[in-house]
């Protein structure tokens, strides 16, 4: 039988440190960044935007954009069950619009390239709940996130600390 220490049992573990400062080392490509996240929010309905801001952040695996994008999900009064239904949304499509659901999935086709292009069906899915101007800034708000997740992946921004509404958009701001 093993002995455990109970005083250490239910602690959480450490945090991991971050790697790199990108804000700090590399100003001008943050601050890109944070443009295109300015430009594409202005032609996307807000509810939208923090959809698939989530649903690529958890296929990505990026805690802190989970995190955040979470966070400020909350904040802008969505409902948890939604937040925590959108990783199975497949099985929970009721939890949603028809417009969300076809947000969902160009959100999972263009994050997952790799298993080859955006199929026309998703695309023309999309075609009918998003005009054109809206579609050029879905289409932005998905690259923004999958860029913004491999920065936080790769530096290892460390999730749990974001606060919504506050001055900064990413750490080190």
């Amino acid at each position: 039988m093993t002995n455990i220490d109970s005083s250490t049992e239910n602690e959480r573990l450490p945090e991991h440190l971050p790697r790199l400062n990108v804000a700090e080392h590399a100003p001008e490509a943050y601050k890109a960044m944070i443009r295109l996240a300015t430009a594409a929010k202005k032609g996307l309905d807000p509810v939208v935007f923090e959809l698939v801001q989530i649903r690529a952040s958890q296929i990505n695996h990026c805690a802190f954009c989970v995190d955040m994008h979470t966070k400020d999900a909350l904040a802008a009064g969505e409902s948890v069950e939604r937040i925590v239904q959108l990783s199975a949304w497949e099985e929970s499509k009721h939890f949603y619009t028809a417009k969300e659901i076809a947000a969902i999935e160009l959100t999972e086709a263009v994050t997952l390239l790799t298993d080859g292009f955006v199929p026309d069906d998703v695309y023309e899915r999309v075609a009918k709940h998003f005009d054109d101007a809206e579609m050029a800034h879905l289409i932005a708000a998905i690259t923004l996130i999958n860029g913004w997740n491999r920065i936080a992946v790769t530096s290892r921004l460390v999730p749990g600390h974001y606060t919504p509404g506050s001055t900064a958009h990413r750490p080190a701001e």
